[in-house]
């Protein structure tokens, strides 16, 4: 029962139980939205909504999944510049406002610095010790 608990309370699995959610719950918004372009271009091609589920060229059915493939690009257009644009932009300000913060650094940094100073005083100093003699 020990290893059930810790497989259940693990961090990436209550993660993905929350993106399930929540991906689903945003599966309904975009459908909607798929909708409403869909009614817009209806609007525009005078009150009929595309729907290729019927064409059949040559007798192969084809229709079906041009629709489908075409509401895919309008479910991956919908998510590419509604979250993955924004959040880009979002990871870059943020990115960029750490570097001008001028993040401080960490004590192996320090440590490194002055180990470097001192080798190339130490270098200068012998280097300076072979033009004199």
């Amino acid at each position: 029962m020990k290893g059930f608990k810790e497989f259940i309370m693990r961090g990436n699995l209550i993660q993905t139980a929350v993106a399930f959610i929540i991906g689903t719950a945003f599966a309904a918004v975009v459908s909607t939205f798929t909708n409403v372009i869909l009614s817009l271009i209806a609007l525009v091609l005078g009150g009929r909504e595309p729907n290729f589920d019927n064409w059949a060229p040559g007798g192969i059915p084809v229709g079906t999944f041009l629709t489908a493939l075409i509401s895919f690009l309008m479910v991956a257009a919908v998510v590419y510049f509604a979250i993955v644009k924004p959040m880009n932009a979002l990871e870059a300000r943020r990115k960029k406002g750490q570097e001008d913060e001028g993040i401080p650094p960490t004590e192996a940094d320090l440590l490194t610095e002055i180990r470097d100073l001192l080798a190339g005083k130490r270098g200068a100093e012998r280097s300076a010790g072979d033009v004199q003699a």
